[in-house]
C-alpha cells in the first residue's frame, strides 16, 4: 500500500502544475500526503478490522473513510466526495471518478486470489462510486496489485488487463504533449497502467507517471501502487515518503503491513526484507 502513498505524496506539488518530464526531485517541503492516501489507509484499516468477515467491509469502508476525512478535512477531496464523507446516511453517487482507483491497492494485498481481490474491490468501491466505469477501474488496480505480487510477468499482466479491462494501445511519450487532467476512471486509469508497464523500477514508475501531467498524484498514486507489488520499494524512499505521515496515518500502515507484508527493495532490485522490517525499525529507533 505504501507505493500508493508514495506515488500520491511525491505528485502531490505537481497535480496544478504539471512536470513533463521525468526530471525532478522525488522529495521537497511542498509535499504532502493527500486524498489519495488518506482513502488508501481508510481502506487498509477496514480491510484490517473486518478480518475475516468480508461482508462487514462495506460498513467498515464507509466507517473509515469518513471518520478520516473528516479528520483529515482539507486533503483535496472532490466536492462531491466530501458531501459523502460529511453526511450522516451516505450513499453512492454512480461515480466513475478515479477516487476509486486511487484507494483501492489495499485490496490487492491483502487478497489471496483474484476472485477475492475483485470482490474486495467491489465491497469497498460500490458505497460511492458505483458507476460501471468507477467499479472497473478499481478492479483492474485492485488485480494489477494481486497479479504483481504473486509473481505474473508484465507480458501476462498486461494481457489480463487489456483482455479484461482497457486497451493499452499507446505509450507515455505518445500522448505527453497532448495529454490533460482528467479525473475520469477511464481517462487516468490505463495511463497509470501504462506507466507501470513501461517503467525499469519503482521509482521509474513515479517518474513516469508524473511526466504524462493530468491529475499527477493520483495516476503516480495507482502506478505506484502496482509498482510496489512488483518491484518492491527501495528503502530510501520508503523512509523519505514516512517522514511526510503522521502517527495516526503510520499507526495504520504498521498494522497493515505486518498483516499484509510487501517488498523492499535493495541496491540490486532484489527483495530482501519485507516492509514492515523496515517500519519496524523505524519505530523501535524513535
Amino acid at each position: 500500500m505504501i507505493g500508493a502513498i508514495i506515488g500520491d505524496i511525491v505528485g502531490s506539488r505537481f497535480e496544478r502544475h504539471n512536470h513533463k518530464s521525468k526530471d525532478f526531485r522525488l522529495f521537497d517541503k511542498r509535499c504532502r500526503p493527500t486524498d489519495d492516501s488518506i482513502m488508501s489507509l481508510a481502506v487498509a484499516k477496514a480491510i484490517l478490522e473486518s478480518g475475516d468477515d468480508i461482508g462487514s467491509l462495506s460498513e467498515n469502508a464507509v466507517f473509515w473513510m469518513q471518520k478520516l476525512g473528516r479528520i483529515y478535512r482539507n486533503a483535496g477531496y472532490g466536492r462531491t466526495f466530501i458531501s459523502w464523507i460529511m453526511t450522516d446516511d451516505p450513499k453512492p453517487y454512480c461515480s466513475y471518478g478515479n477516487g476509486a482507483a486511487m484507494r483501492v491497492s489495499p485490496c490487492g494485498f491483502a487478497a489471496d486470489s483474484i476472485e477475492e481481490a475483485k470482490e474486495l474491490s467491489s465491497m469497498v468501491t460500490k458505497v460511492s462510486h458505483d458507476h460501471p466505469e468507477g467499479m472497473k477501474g478499481a478492479e483492474a488496480i485492485a488485480v494489477a496489485v494481486y497479479l504483481a505480487k504473486t509473481g505474473t510477468c508484465k507480458e501476462d499482466l498486461k494481457k489480463y488487463i487489456e483482455e479484461n479491462y482497457y486497451d493499452l494501445d499507446f505509450s507515455i511519450d505518445d500522448i505527453r504533449e497532448t495529454y490533460r487532467f482528467d479525473v475520469s476512471c477511464q481517462g487516468s486509469v490505463p495511463v497509470a497502467l501504462e506507466a507501470f508497464f513501461e517503467s525499469v523500477d519503482f521509482e521509474d514508475a513515479i517518474r513516469l507517471a508524473i511526466s504524462v501531467g493530468g491529475d499527477s498524484d493520483t495516476i503516480a498514486a495507482m502506478a505506484g501502487s502496482v509498482a510496489e507489488a512488483y518491484y518492491g520499494v527501495p528503502e530510501d524512499i520508503v523512509y523519505g515518503a514516512i517522514d511526510f505521515l503522521d502517527s495516526r496515518q503510520m499507526e495504520i500502515l504498521y498494522s497493515f503491513e505486518k498483516k499484509y507484508p510487501s517488498k523492499v527493495a535493495d541496491e540490486s532490485g532484489q527483495a530482501s526484507v519485507s516492509m514492515f522490517d523496515v517500519l519496524d525499525e523505524t519505530a523501535q529507533s524513535e
